[in-house]
C-alpha cells in the first residue's frame, strides 16, 4: 500500500506544473556553453545573443526522449516564426549531452534550425532553476524569453511539451509589439 501512495505521489509531483523561480524582471543568469548547430560544434553564449534580440531559452531534459523529440520538433517548425521576430532560439539540455550533435540535425528534432547547448552537471539549469526533481543531474522542462538588455520577460514551466512554442512565441510578439 506504500508503494502505491509514494507512486501516486512521484506521479503527481511529475504531472503538476513546476513554477519557475526567475521570474518577468529577474536578470537572466549569463552562461557560455559548448553545443551544436547543424550537427557542427558551437560555442553559445548568452550575452552574445542577446546582441541580436531577445532569447528563448528553453531547457529540456534529455535529447532522444519522447517528449523532448517533440518540443524540439515543435520549435524547429516554429524557427522561422521566431526568426521573423528577431528572436534566438536555445535549447539547453544535461541530459544525453554526448547525443547533441546528431540530436541537434536530425529532420525529425531539431532539424538544424537552432543551437542546443550541453550542461553537464546541470549547472546552467541550476543557477535557472530547472532542475528535473526526480532526477537532478537532468534540466527540468521549463522555457524563458529574455530580453535584449538580459530580463526575463516571460517564464513558462510545464513537462508537458506542447505549449512551450506557443508560450514562448506569444511572449516574443507581446515583447515587439510593445517596443513599437
Amino acid at each position: 500500500m506504500k508503494r502505491i501512495a509514494l507512486a501516486a505521489a512521484a506521479i503527481a509531483v511529475l504531472a503538476t506544473p513546476a513554477a519557475a523561480a526567475l521570474k518577468p524582471g529577474d536578470k537572466a543568469p549569463n552562461f557560455t556553453a559548448p553545443g551544436y548547430l547543424a550537427g557542427d560544434p558551437v560555442q553559445l553564449s548568452l550575452a552574445e545573443a542577446l546582441k541580436k534580440g531577445p532569447v528563448v531559452l528553453y531547457f529540456f531534459p534529455s535529447a532522444y526522449t519522447k517528449g523532448c523529440n517533440l518540443e524540439a520538433h515543435l520549435f524547429s517548425e516554429a524557427a522561422d516564426q521566431f526568426k521573423a521576430q528577431k528572436a534566438t532560439v536555445i535549447g539547453v539540455t544535461a541530459g544525453a549531452v554526448d547525443r547533441l550533435a546528431q540530436f541537434s540535425k536530425d529532420t525529425e528534432h531539431c532539424g538544424g534550425k537552432f543551437a542546443v547547448a550541453a550542461d553537464p552537471g546541470a549547472k546552467i539549469a541550476r543557477s535557472y532553476d530547472s532542475v528535473l526533481t526526480v532526477k537532478p543531474d537532468w534540466s527540468d522542462r521549463t522555457s524563458y524569453v529574455i530580453a535584449p538588455n538580459g530580463t526575463i520577460l516571460h517564464a513558462y514551466s510545464k513537462l508537458d511539451p506542447s505549449q512551450h512554442v506557443e508560450e514562448t512565441l506569444g511572449a516574443v510578439k507581446a515583447y515587439n509589439i510593445k517596443r513599437k
